[in-house]
């Protein structure tokens, strides 16, 4: 706290003092004349301070003895301070961060524009780069690649509750196993039959539907294989083990339903047994209109038991959320795609409406030019008059162009993503049951002595 009488040098006569300041250790003295020059400034506000807590508004503390201003921030960047002041323009040198600069200047009340010419287009250009990736990575939904801190923290929080039910250590390796292909050995052989499972379930719907593979019987009604019909009953009653016991072994059950690898369980198992309660409810009724068609729908749904893949695959999941988190990419890259689709359109069908070819109605132009832009090209309509095919050039060209802007930001946005995935499967692989706890302790402890250390360097700072 503020020791000896108050300074009062603002009603004396405005003769040259020094004014002593400390900045983190480092020293240094300035003229009152030169800071009466910056008045805006925190350190040329000190020379209208009377009262203590006016000073203490302004320094961290101050000793009349030694006639020294204290402040508690970087001394690495005073020197650039002592140099605007005797200068009166700031200059940043090329390996300094640019926000820590930044909120060292609005400390200390120096407005960015006393920034010299020599420096002031490379700190704003350098300051508008960092921000377009710090912002990057705020939109990403996730603080930086460093070590998925987030993720991390809610991985420890969960392995907490573990300690809190009956034979938690146990349900912690069951659920890291069914979780995690490669937190052990068992977890890694769990995920292989499982992938098999997804695999075989796949291979058996798509043989089903060869016309080769089914039989009919004398109504012309097609007739189950019943070999086909006992994979397909072992592999749902492998999938509704997998969401029955990671439900059970889930250390946050309202938390289990919202992720979105349990949702795609979910549906991969949800419809089949809607659709056996309508066959045993209804029998062949159920066949026909519309309740038949919304039954083949949910046979159908089978095919999302591809995307189980996805929580055995860190592409797969690192992919899953780079879509998430590039809607507006996608967003764009479906407006450019729109707006191009329209006019080429347009432009194809007035030259080519005439023509037999196809291209005689604009939703058949917009097909077309759906075609054309993506570069798939099926070739079943094509223009034949010089006008059209000078509108296909430049719609083929106008696609590869629009579909390869964003493919930058979408490339680095996984590759970011696949990082993170990797950092979280590390931590899950290292980690020790008691972990969390002694982290927590750790942290308590730390915490307390560095308020002990921060009062004792006070009083230290106070008796010198």
């Amino acid at each position: 706290m503020v020791r000896g009488s108050l300074p009062g040098w603002g009603q004396q006569d405005p003769k040259e003092v020094l004014v002593h300041v400390n900045v983190g250790g480092l020293k240094r003295s300035l003229c009152s004349s030169t800071l009466r020059n910056f008045p805006e400034t925190r350190l040329g506000k000190l020379l209208s301070c009377d009262t203590e807590e006016a000073i203490l508004q302004v320094c961290d503390d101050y000793d009349v003895q030694q006639k020294e201003f204290y402040f508690d921030r970087n001394p690495g960047l005073f020197p650039y301070l002592l140099h605007f002041y005797q200068t009166g323009k700031l200059h940043i040198m090329e390996d300094l961060c640019v926000f820590s600069f930044s909120q060292e200047i609005e400390y200390w009340g120096i407005n960015e524009f006393f920034l010299d010419s020599c420096c002031s287009y490379r700190f704003h250009d350098r300051k508008l780069e960092s921000s377009r990736h710090r912002s990057w990575d705020d939109e990403s939904d996730v603080s930086s690649v460093d070590t998925s801190v987030d993720e991390i923290s809610d991985l420890n929080r969960d392995m907490l509750r573990f300690q809190e039910v009956p034979y938690g250590n146990a349900r912690r390796c069951l659920w890291l196993t069914l979780e995690n292909p490669g937190y052990s050995i068992p977890s890694k052989v769990f995920s292989l039959l499982s992938i098999s499972v997804v695999l075989t379930s796949i291979a058996a719907m798509c043989i089903h539907s060869m016309p080769e593979h089914q039989s009919f019987d004398e109504d012309g009604k097609l007739m189950e294989d019943p070999i086909m019909q006992i994979l397909e009953v072992f592999c749902t009653c492998w999938f509704s083990f997998e969401v029955a016991t990671r439900l059970l072994l889930a250390p946050n059950q309202r938390k289990f339903f919202r992720h979105p690898l349990n949702i795609i369980d979910l549906v991969s198992v949800v419809p089949v047994y809607i659709t056996v309660t309508f066959d045993l409810m209804l029998g062949e009724a159920s066949e026909r209109g519309i309740l038949g068609a919304l039954l083949q729908v949910f046979r159908l749904m089978r095919i999302f038991r591809v995307l189980k893949l996805a929580r055995h695959s860190t592409g797969l999941r690192s992919l899953g959320a780079t879509l998430q988190h590039s809607y507006r990419e996608v967003g764009i890259l479906l407006l450019y795609l729109g707006v191009g689709v329209s006019v080429f359109s347009g432009m194809a069908y007035t030259a080519e409406y005439e023509e037999d070819v196809g291209l005689d109605t604009i939703p058949a132009c917009w097909w077309w030019g759906t075609v054309s832009m993506t570069t798939v090209g099926y070739g079943d309509v094509v223009p034949v008059t010089v006008a059209g095919k000078l509108a296909a050039s430049g719609c083929i060209l106008g696609g590869t162009l629009v579909v390869a802007l964003p493919i930058t930001i979408i490339f680095n946005k996984f590759s970011h993503f696949y990082r993170k995935q990797k950092a979280l499967e590390a931590s899950v692989r290292n980690h020790d049951p008691q972990q969390g706890v002694r982290r927590a302790q750790e942290g308590d402890a730390f915490i307390q002595n560095q308020s002990q250390v921060s009062i004792i360097c006070s009083i230290v700072r106070h008796l010198k």
